[in-house]
Formats: structure tokens, C-alpha cells, sequence
């Protein structure tokens, strides 16, 4: 099963590059054409007390709009992988993390692109294979629609800061004491749509994403994430972690034009 997840979410992350994807979703067979192409004909259970999705009503936003996700069992299972999805996004599957070790619990939150009013949804796939859904929807807050507006800042400055990460971790003695530490991680990068009209050129700015990365702990890995289009400029991660004993979080993170960066970051003896 877990070949066949990989699989799944490597041709979900493949259709980023699709210019056939980057057509609006119709409104209401939207979901079941996206668990088809996605998930097969799998059964996905309610999300009971095994998935809790959070999400604002009406994001102030939608290019950054953050989704939170705490999953967990208590029947001995683990967290094999987490798949978020926007039904009306152009890409519709967001990001793809498959989980490493033996998770009995987790959090993970980052920031996505909203295109329209639309549900939000969370799918953990637990370690014996079966699927469980959060789901939210959130309001359009108005505006442009966020797969087609431009980056922002300065061009030459985003292109200048392409691929710098930062680590931000909780420093007060529980935060490195307690068994699940949190970090937030950051990678500068536009994301680009590929839907974006030049102003100057009027010829689109290429798809430029985020599509791999990386996260361990020493040697261990955290987890790995296939990103897309949906995902915000910046890519922001949020996530916790099982203490080890290594002293650093080492980052690999990749784009769909080839380039690669990796960094280090120190987190504290011990941790």
C-alpha cells in the first residue's frame, strides 16, 4: 500500500505541469472526479476523532491561507500520509506528505492558494491502509483569484532570494523537553502558477514550483512532501517531531525546473 500511495500522489504532483489542468474545476461533480482520479475506488471514512481540519470561515487572503491538521489514533495504528485538496483550485490536490516512523499523532500546517469559494480537505491514510476526510469550506473573500495573481514583491528580489529556507523552533525549555516539538519551516520561492499574465511581455510566466522536499532529523527522516501550484508562495510548514537525540534538522528541497537546495539547521543538544 504504500508503494501504490507513492504512486497515487506522484501522478496527482505530475499533473501540476499539465497545461490541461489549468482549468477551472466544475462545482459539483468537482470532488468526485478529483477522489476517482486520486484515490480509486477506496472506501474514506469520516473523519470521527481522527482527523481535525482548521481553516478560517472567509480567509483575509486567499493567496496565503492557512490550513492546519492534527491527526491521530489510539488503537495502536500510525499515520502513514496526509493529502490536502482544494476542490475548485486548478491543481486540485495541494501537497502530499508522506509521514516517517511510527506516528501515532501528529500536526502539520502550512498555506495555501484559494481560487474560488471551495471546500477544503484532509485525507490521513493510517498505516493498515485505510483513509480517513476532514472537510471544510471556506468563503471567496473577493478580489483576484489567487492562482492568477502575480507573486508578491520585487521580481529581481524574489529571484535573488530563490530557495533560502528559514527554521524557527520553540525555544522555552518544554518545547525541548517534551516528546513532540514544534518547528515552522520556510523556503523562498514564488511558486509560480504558470496562470500569471506578464504585464510587460503579455506572455505567462512560466510554472515554477516547489514539487519535493525533504525534512530529517540527523539520519531519521520527519517526513517528505510533494508540493503543487496550490501551494502558497513561500511554501510555510508547520510541523511537529519525535525527539531522537540528533542536533539537527536536515532540509533537501527541490522545484519542477531541477534546481535543489539543502541546509542544516541546529535544534539544541538533545533534541
Amino acid at each position: 500500500m504504500r508503494r501504490s500511495m507513492q504512486i497515487l500522489a506522484a501522478a496527482a504532483v505530475s499533473a501540476v505541469v499539465s497545461l490541461s489542468m489549468l482549468t477551472p474545476a466544475s462545482a459539483e461533480p468537482a470532488w468526485d472526479d478529483i477522489r476517482t482520479n486520486v484515490f480509486g475506488g477506496r472506501a474514506i471514512h469520516p473523519a470521527g476523532d481522527v482527523v481535525k481540519l482548521s481553516a478560517p470561515h472567509r480567509p483575509e487572503d486567499q493567496s496565503h491561507v492557512p490550513i492546519g491538521v492534527e491527526a491521530g489514533f489510539k488503537d495502536g495504528r500510525t499515520v502513514r500520509s496526509l493529502t490536502l485538496i482544494v476542490d475548485q483550485n486548478p491543481t486540485p490536490v495541494a501537497a502530499v506528505f508522506d509521514i516517517a516512523g511510527k506516528r501515532e499523532h501528529l500536526k502539520i500546517a502550512t498555506k495555501l492558494r484559494l481560487n474560488a469559494a471551495t471546500d477544503v480537505r484532509a485525507i490521513v491514510e493510517a498505516s493498515d491502509g485505510e483513509l480517513y476526510m476532514a472537510d471544510q469550506f471556506v468563503k471567496f473573500a473577493g478580489g483576484q483569484a489567487s492562482c492568477s495573481a502575480p507573486p508578491q514583491g520585487d521580481p529581481e528580489e524574489i529571484a535573488a532570494n530563490m530557495g533560502k529556507m528559514t527554521f524557527e523552533q520553540e525555544r522555552t525549555k518544554a518545547a525541548l523537553t517534551e516528546i513532540a516539538p514544534h518547528a515552522k519551516l520556510t523556503i523562498s520561492h514564488p511558486n509560480h502558477t504558470g496562470m500569471v499574465l506578464d504585464q510587460f511581455t503579455l506572455l505567462y510566466v512560466p510554472l515554477r514550483i516547489v514539487t519535493d522536499l525533504e525534512v530529517k532529523q540527523g539520519d531519521e527522516p520527519v517526513f517528505t512532501m510533494h508540493g503543487s501550484m496550490t501551494m502558497s508562495q513561500n511554501p510555510e510548514i508547520d510541523f511537529d517531531y519525535r525527539l531522537n537525540g540528533a542536533d539537527k534538522m536536515n532540509v533537501s528541497a527541490k522545484d519542477s525546473d531541477g534546481a535543489s537546495w539543502a541546509q542544516s539547521f541546529p535544534i539544541g543538544q538533545g533534541s
